[in-house]
């Protein structure tokens, strides 16, 4: 829990750069730390195990929490020729501590993410979308010169031909304290900058499996713009393993064009560079949170 504290005390003391106004959003600051692993379920949707990588790496709370959660996880039953199966799945998992009025901190699984097929089928790769073409986003001049970092989860509609048909920043999360007005015209910065490279990015459409007729496909992407050698915390993406990072979270919105049965798990669960397909064959049905106060 002292490693939660200096990541914390870090992006206060890194943010003191900013103008008086912020005292509000350092209330709002968390901490959390992305947690991969594998998991089996059941026919019947319950899980058999799991392995998380690195356990030796992660605090001994986060092993605790995710002992107790993960074994209650129920999740959708898949059919394979009418017949439920067992399923396997890389997972990711965010995990976040949230201060609270009596100077102790609730932790809890905030977001789950399931990728790369999430089954037993055969031939997975076929069965989701990959890039064709991905271009890379270039970091908006003012964001860098402010020393302002921060994560865009996108959610991108592609169509049959492989292209960009819309786009939307489902969340922006920061690691820099300001003002209000301040973090949301960061916000919009950097999401501006995320959405103009991925619109023009390409997308080789799965060729098998229960997405390969759909009229159009969900993904959904985490982009980084991360300062290298600068004072501010590191990226959750490019953080040791194990470690807590804090940021102070945007808000979430959904697309018109999507629902909560298209998009699977939480934007900031899905892992950098891991699986397109938002809606994955594994599905949670239970809430994959639950709070525990270290």
């Amino acid at each position: 829990m002292k490693r939660l504290l200096m990541a914390l005390a870090c992006m206060i003391l890194c943010s003191a750069v900013f103008a008086a106004g912020p005292r509000g959003v350092r209330k709002r600051v968390q901490a959390s730390m992305l947690v991969s692993g594998s998991i089996e379920v059941t026919p019947a949707g319950s899980v058999s195990q799991y392995t998380l990588d690195h356990r030796e790496k992660l605090p001994v709370e986060v092993n605790a929490l995710l002992g107790e959660v993960i074994p209650t996880w129920k999740f959708a039953p898949l059919a394979a020729d009418g017949k439920a199966v067992m399923q396997d799945a890389k997972m990711s998992l965010r995990i976040v501590a949230t201060p609270r009025d009596d100077g102790k901190y609730a932790m809890a699984v905030t977001g789950a993410w399931f990728g790369d097929g999430a089954s037993r089928l055969a031939n997975v790769s076929a069965q989701t979308i990959s890039f064709k073409h991905r271009v890379q986003p270039i970091y908006p001049l003012q964001a860098l010169r402010a020393g302002v970092g921060g994560t865009v989860y996108l959610l991108l509609k592609v169509g049959r031909d492989g292209k960009v048909v819309d786009a939307v920043a489902r969340q922006v999360n920061l690691r820099v304290i300001a003002s209000d007005n301040q973090m949301a015209a960061w916000r919009r910065t950097l999401a501006d900058a995320a959405l103009s490279a991925f619109r023009q990015s390409t997308f080789s459409p799965p060729t098998m499996g229960d997405a390969v007729d759909r009229p159009y496909w969900i993904a959904q992407i985490p982009v980084e713009f991360f300062l290298e050698g600068s004072r501010a915390p590191a990226s959750a993406q490019h953080a040791p393993y194990g470690q807590w990072q804090p940021y102070v979270p945007g808000p979430v919105q959904q697309a018109p064009w999507s629902d909560e049965h298209e998009v699977a798990g939480s934007p900031d669960a899905v892992p950098e560079g891991g699986a397109l397909l938002a809606a994955t064959a594994l599905r949670l049905l239970t809430a994959p949170d639950r709070n525990q106060v270290p």
